[in-house]
């Protein structure tokens, strides 16, 4: 399959086209709204959208990621990773994510990390088959609103 790897950044109406209809089928709670509002937000941060798009020009995936120091040393974190569920097993995602590996080695980072539900299986041995190890466990504590 042709595939084009394509940064969409926030201005670009690719981002609520293509991208956020991965990105909101992976967290379903977002709405468009909230999208576009997190878009903005993260994109000062650093975060960035790469889509993979087809040979017809339809988005098949999303890596949104970033650069960060850490005491570690110096990582690509990728916040969400999502493949059409139409593109699947057809190479999309391991291209994906071998684009992300480039792009690490050219900002220098030392490794590319990134969090995956735990109930996400079907992540869980895409990532393994990409020789990923799980290297820590992902607390979270929920604050409420005051």
């Amino acid at each position: 399959m042709e595939l084009i790897m394509k940064d969409v950044p926030p201005a670009d109406p690719a981002l609520i086209a293509d991208v956020a209809p991965l990105i909101r089928a992976l967290r379903p709670a977002l709405t468009v709204e909230a999208f576009a509002r997190f878009a903005a937000e993260a994109a000062g941060q650093g975060l960035v959208f790469t889509a993979a798009y087809d040979g017809q020009g339809r988005c098949a995936a999303v890596a949104a990621h970033r650069v960060l120091a850490t005491s570690r040393g110096r990582v690509l974190f990728v916040d969400d990773l999502v493949t059409d569920p139409t593109a699947r097993s057809a190479g999309v995602g391991r291209r994906l994510m071998a684009e992300l590996e480039d792009r690490a080695r050219q900002a220098g980072c030392a490794r590319i990390e990134l969090d995956s539900g735990v109930t996400n299986h079907g992540a869980h041995r895409f990532y393994h088959a990409r020789r990923m190890s799980i290297v820590a466990l992902h607390f979270a504590q929920e604050l409420a609103a005051h």
